[in-house]
This record gives C-alpha cells, sequence and structure tokens, in this order.
C-alpha cells in the first residue's frame, strides 16, 4: 500500500515504544519477555502489538540473513535516471523494481537522479544480467551507475523510536 504524507498516524504511547523497540531488535521475542520488559500482561502486549500491525505501523516480519552465508558475493547500490518523471514512467519503473527479486530495497529519491537501489546477486554475471534486463534494455532508463559493496558493515532495519513520536 503507497504510503501518502496525509495519511493519519496512529497514536502510540510509552508502552507501545518501548514494545517496538524490543520487537525491531528480536521480533521472536516471547510476549511474556516482552511484557516483563514494558510493565505489562502478556495479553495486553499481544493486543498492542496486534493493533500497531493493522493500524500498520508494522508492516513485516522478517529474518535479516546474512549474505555471504549463502554465497551471495555481489552487493551493489545503483543510482538509476529516468527519462523523464511522468507518473506512468515513473509508476513502471517502481512496479519493475518491486518485482526483480534481486532489488533488495528501492527508494524514489530526489537530487538529480530518480531511484536508488540495493542489488544483492550471486556473482558478477547475475549482477550484469540483471542490469541489462532492468536498465539497459528499458527505454525509460536514461543512464544507471553501479556502486559495488566492498564490505556490508550494517545491514538492518530497526529505527530509532523518538521518546514522543506524535508530534505533528
Amino acid at each position: 500500500m503507497p504510503r501518502t504524507l496525509s495519511a493519519r498516524r496512529p497514536s502510540l504511547d510509552a508502552f507501545d515504544r518501548a514494545i517496538l523497540r524490543i520487537v525491531q531488535r528480536d521480533n521472536k521475542t516471547p510476549q511474556r519477555t516482552i511484557a516483563e520488559a514494558v510493565n505489562l500482561s502478556a495479553a495486553a502486549v499481544q493486543r498492542r502489538i496486534a493493533a500497531m500491525e493493522d493500524a500498520g505501523v508494522i508492516v513485516r516480519n522478517v529474518a535479516i540473513v546474512d549474505t555471504a552465508a549463502l554465497g551471495m558475493a555481489i552487493t551493489s547500490i545503483v543510482e538509476v535516471h529516468l527519462t523523464d518523471e511522468r507518473s506512468a514512467t515513473v509508476d513502471a519503473a517502481k512496479t519493475l523494481f518491486r518485482d526483480a527479486p534481486e532489488v533488495q530495497q528501492c527508494y524514489y529519491v530526489t537530487g538529480g537522479i530518480s531511484f536508488v537501489l540495493v542489488i544483492v546477486t550471486f556473482e558478477m554475471a547475475a549482477y550484469e544480467a540483471i542490469t541489462r534486463r532492468l536498465f539497459a534494455q528499458n527505454d525509460a532508463v536514461a543512464s544507471f551507475r553501479s556502486l559495488i559493496a566492498l564490505d556490508r558493515v550494517k545491514a538492518g532495519g530497526e529505527l530509532m523510536i523518538p521518546p514522543d513520536c506524535n508530534r505533528a
């Protein structure tokens, strides 16, 4: 579901923020352990987590996998320049990039480029194939630039939860 600036942000209290801090570090933390840490019952924690999922605060529960353990040797950060920024062109690119399993992250950005992608593949030949498919053979792409990562220094999705994230 696309996010909009006008979307109403759910109200989160101190208990919700404390729960989010814990489940971001390890979403397999037992609810009774979370309950003890935040001074609530396990049932209350379960209700709050379900409510945050329903409100779209918690979007998914995932495992962060070590790319090296799977032999995925190539991580590339790619800047993509589209030929134009018309809605149809941008929407088609979003769909193409979202549907490519090699694309781990995709951002539509400002600053003279259209998109920034993080792509992970097993080998350079596979990386070349994905760049041909997504960029070189795509008439909507004016140019792209690849930055090959030398080391995965940090990977994760843990956000810093502010003390009061309900400020306007």
